[in-house]
């Protein structure tokens, strides 16, 4: 112990020598850090004084080491850890009760690690066993005490062992710089996300104040509704204590209904019945008009008939064109005029066929009756452009006669059929057009 470290000592308040304060405490002989051998370990004081610093520094924490000290010494107060640490230092080297109880307390300790490093027989396992426990850096402490303490640890390997420890204790300390420089980043991260965490918590408050809000005025309006339900339900429970009141008051009340609904369903029915048969009496009144007109076409064409037969046989010029086995096809014309067309043509010995135009009929079907007809009229004024073109094109291909007649009407009928006669020497591949040739 130097000069300085003594002063300290003297300056907190200890004895020179702690084990002044043990006088009747067993010394230990002069001749210090004697080899020890056999199969006895070294005691802390018979090691040299060399590795009384690293085996207290490292070995024991600082707690431990105040209270052991402060044990024996009589709860003496001391200023500082460095010099607790110097006093218990120079004790190591003396068998006294201080050496004594750092000696109990690093058995006790490190128990485990003495019976394992005991498996090394030889100094060179001991060195293998210590240099496995620094390489691993986990057990420092409990290998050092161990290897020290090894019966079989000389002179060199306790060298080494110094010198190794000497390194880690410096690689510590850097260690420890470098945790100490991330513990303050880790405590600037923790501060900020401090701050971060009051700003979400403030959030989560105002959002929860907000859902708190929310759910008040649903509640209110969830009252509100109730008190409605309520309010309704007695409204119709009283409409149905006055509808039992009026049942008992009125005898047969609902029979009386039940009779005026089945009367007003009536009623609706009847106006129903009503439009219709106003519907019916209107579509009678336009079917007899229309009666009544056929039958004055028919009765004329009748009494050109019989002035035709009065005539006899002889045929005369103007007289209708005889078509005896002959299919006409009437393209187009009134859907009302068709019987009187039919009619005509019947007269005159031919087969009548008949399509619309392209007006209802299907248009794919006039090319199945073009090729059916012997003679076609064409009403010019009641077909589409479409039927047009395919009546004028088919009669051009096939060299079927083809009258184009502009009027839908009996007469106009009539006329052509009557010259379709007087135009018998007409050659039969040509295409008689008598009334245009357009639409």
């Amino acid at each position: 112990m130097c000069d300085r470290d003594a002063s300290r000592i003297e300056a907190a308040g200890l004895p020179a020598s702690i084990s002044d304060a043990f006088p009747g405490g067993r010394r230990s002989p002069d001749v210090p850090n004697q080899d020890v051998r056999g199969s006895r370990r070294y005691r802390l004081w018979d090691l040299p004084s060399q590795t009384h610093c690293p085996l207290i520094g490292v070995c024991l924490p600082m707690p431990v080491l105040r209270r052991l000290v402060s044990k024996a010494l009589g709860n003496t107060p001391v200023a500082d850890d460095y010099e607790f640490h110097v006093a218990a230092v120079a004790e190591c080297g003396r068998r006294m009760p201080i050496a004594e109880a750092l000696q109990r307390e690093l058995d006790r300790r490190y128990a485990p690690a003495l019976r394992r490093f005991a498996q090394a027989k030889t100094t060179e396992s001991l060195a293998v066993f210590w240099n496995e426990a620094l390489q691993q850096g986990d057990g420092v402490a409990e290998a050092l005490w161990a290897t020290l303490s090894h019966p079989r640890c000389d002179e060199d390997l306790r060298e080494k062992v110094c010198r190794d420890i000497h390194m880690f204790q410096h690689q510590m300390g850097a260690c420890n710089r470098a945790d100490l420089q991330r513990l303050e980043q880790l405590k600037e991260e923790n501060a900020a996300l401090r701050r971060e965490l009051a700003e979400q918590k403030e959030r989560h408050a105002q959002a929860a104040l907000g859902r708190a809000t929310e759910m008040n005025r649903m509640n209110a309006d969830l009252m509100r509704a109730r008190g409605q339900l309520v309010a309704r339900d007695s409204e119709l429970a009283s409409l149905q204590e006055q509808l039992a009141s009026l049942h008992a008051a009125v005898p047969g009340l609902q029979a009386r209904l039940e009779l005026l609904r089945h009367m007003e369903t009536l009623q609706q029915r009847t106006r129903d019945l009503e439009r219709e048969r106003t519907a019916w009496q209107q579509r009678a009144e336009q079917e007899m008009t229309r009666l009544r007109k056929l039958e004055e076409q028919v009765a004329t064409l009748r009494t050109r008939e019989e002035q035709r037969k009065a005539g006899g046989d002889a045929r005369q010029a103007g007289e209708l064109a005889d078509l005896r086995d002959k299919a006409v096809l009437c393209v187009g014309g009134r859907t009302a005029s068709v019987p009187v067309y039919r009619q005509l043509i019947e007269c005159t010995g031919g087969r009548f066929l008949h399509h619309d135009g392209g007006e209802e009929d299907n248009p794919a079907q006039l090319e199945a009756s073009l090729a059916a007809a012997d003679l076609v009229i064409c009403q010019t004024g009641c077909i589409s452009h479409d039927a047009y073109w395919r009546v004028k094109d088919h009669c051009k291909r096939s060299g079927k006669r083809c009258v184009f007649v502009d009027k839908p009407s009996a007469s106009s009928l009539e006329r052509s059929l009557r010259g379709l006669e007087q135009g018998d020497n007409a050659p039969q591949s040509g295409i008689l057009d008598r009334e245009g040739a357009a639409p």
